[in-house]
């Protein structure tokens, strides 16, 4: 019997199960399409996701093989109007090593999560539905479309906006469809040499329909295509389809002799604003789009579905690992729930924004692009894990992101982040100052099961860390001696005082409680 099966395998469900096996735990993850789905709908990892790809060792790769944003280059009536770089401002920080989010297929993304899995040992199993499950005092045992049992301790439904396991749960996703707002997608291939410049992000709007193209990183002719669609006599959409791709290409963009070669993934996108009333049904749990869907603009989707994983791992793991009582679980959704609700509502506002934008010679989709939409700036001050939560105006503060700094190390001076530290499945206790050296050694000495790493901060003599130009100092707001816990999904836990060994100690027992 595993300890967790993870039913989808989309961004969700891998990034769950890469953290759930590199921190020892028995998986399996399954995916009901017969082989792996080359979706690239979603663009890519926020700023925050990306941190959360470099803690699990697949950043490089994502850097590698995706690009940066792209300027976007806006056109009304097939003119240019204006180019627009929605992150000309920004820049990496000492606390912020993204400034933003990378552009890579979904499918290169997936393609890569797998290949960190299967270096731990497990493997995606294809064309396994599940239909049905039965939740027993220890475990939950899940029957297929074939009729084959799986037993797991636990079940986490990561399969998307028409979740099977949300429905089996009978958890209530309400929400609006809104008919009208209706796009077409595709991945597509031009060919003429009127192609545009694939150093752009195309967007042609007019007052009757867009259309944006922007080239797929890793090839040499594919773009994603995104339109309004045509619409029949009764002002019904029509179904995407190639030669439909053309005219719409045609209609707005008037690129003479440039022809689609070819156009795969095609789908038609209705606007939904939909949320599960709950998280957990006993041994059931829920993550990503089986959870919440809402509008593209953001691009918070996916990015979401990332951060529920994430948050979700270090609990189940330390619940089947005996680090942690059942409680634990109640706090996935009472830390993700909130996340949720809150993506609604700003893609939606997002979208209003673009909608109206694009009215205007020169509105694109930038106008959906915000700081807020980075994932930075989301934490979780409400949880009952974050006990002496600061107001909503300081920084830093139990249940907020715990940010990253330059240091040096204190024996060789080489260079060494804060994240450097952080990365792996365990707590960080960073000390701040000689004076917290004895809260780390007793701290260090404590009687918990969950992993820790301490690590001092300009200690003398004792080691660890050198913050010579203050970055870590001025990123978690510490003076004096000071001793800061980061939880295992690099929020912060606690901080408080430097000789406080004993406000940690009993942070991590309750938790093991």
């Amino acid at each position: 019997m595993s300890s967790v099966l993870v039913v989808g395998a989309g961004p969700t469900g891998l990034t769950l199960a890469c953290d759930l096996a590199r921190r020892g735990v028995a998986l399996r993850i399954v995916e009901k399409s017969p082989s792996f789905p080359r979706s690239s709908r979603a663009k890519g990892p926020n700023a925050r996701s990306l941190e959360v790809l470099e803690d699990l060792g697949v950043v490089g790769r994502i850097l590698d093989e995706g690009c940066a944003p792209l300027v976007m280059r806006k056109y009304r009536d097939a003119v240019f109007v204006a180019d627009t770089d929605p992150h000309a401002g920004c820049r990496p920080t000492p606390d912020a090593p993204y400034d933003r989010g990378r552009l890579i297929p979904q499918w290169k993304l997936e393609e890569i999560l797998r290949a960190e899995l299967a270096g731990h040992g497990v493997h995606v199993e294809l064309g396994v539905d599940i239909v049905s499950y039965e939740q027993g005092a220890d475990r939950v045992v899940a029957r297929t479309s074939r009729g084959r049992r799986i037993e797991a301790r636990y079940l986490v439904g990561c399969d998307g906006g028409h979740s099977g396991v949300r429905a089996l749960m009978g958890v209530a996703f309400d929400g609006t469809t809104h008919a009208e707002q209706v796009m077409v997608n595709g991945d597509v291939e031009l060919a003429g040499a009127g192609s545009p410049s694939r150093d752009r992000w195309h967007q042609w709007f007019d007052e009757d329909g867009a259309v944006m193209l922007c080239p797929i990183p890793g090839t040499e002719r594919g773009w994603w295509f995104q339109a309004s669609p045509e619409r029949d006599a009764d002002g019904e959409p029509l179904a995407a389809s190639r030669e439909s791709f053309q005219r719409l290409l045609d209609r707005h963009a008037r690129l003479p002799g440039v022809r689609l070669r070819d156009a795969a993934l095609l789908s038609t996108y209705r606007v939904n604003v939909r949320m599960a009333d709950r998280y957990r049904a006993g041994r059931v749990l829920l993550a990503g789009d089986a959870a919440h869907v809402h509008p593209v603009a953001g691009g918070l989707g996916m990015n979401t579905g990332i951060q529920d994983a994430y948050n979700l791992g270090w609990k189940l793991a330390a619940v089947v690992t005996g680090q942690a009582g059942e409680g634990l679980l109640d706090t996935y959704e009472e830390e993700r729930l909130p996340v949720a609700a809150w993506a609604l509502k700003t893609s939606s506002a997002r979208l209003d924004t673009v909608m109206e934008a694009i009215r205007q010679p020169g509105g694109g989709l930038d106008a959906g692009i915000t700081d807020d939409t980075s994932g930075l700036g989301l934490g979780y001050r409400w949880s009952s894990l974050s006990p002496g939560a600061a107001s909503r105006d300081a920084r830093p503060s139990a249940g907020d992101r715990a940010p990253d700094a330059p240091c040096a190390d204190a024996g060789n001076g080489g260079p060494v982040r804060l994240f450097d530290r952080f990365a792996g499945p365990h707590f960080t206790l960073l000390g701040f100052g000689g004076g917290a050296v004895p809260a780390l050694e007793q701290v260090a000495q404590g009687q918990f099961v969950h992993p820790l790493r301490t690590c001092a901060v300009d200690a003398g003599p004792h080691g660890g860390l050198r913050d010579d130009a203050g970055h870590a100092r001025a990123a978690y707001a510490v003076q004096g001696d000071a001793l800061v816990l980061v939880r295992p999904d690099n929020h912060v836990a606690l901080i408080t005082e430097g000789h406080r060994g004993d406000a940690v100690l009993d942070y991590l027992r309750l938790l093991g409680s």
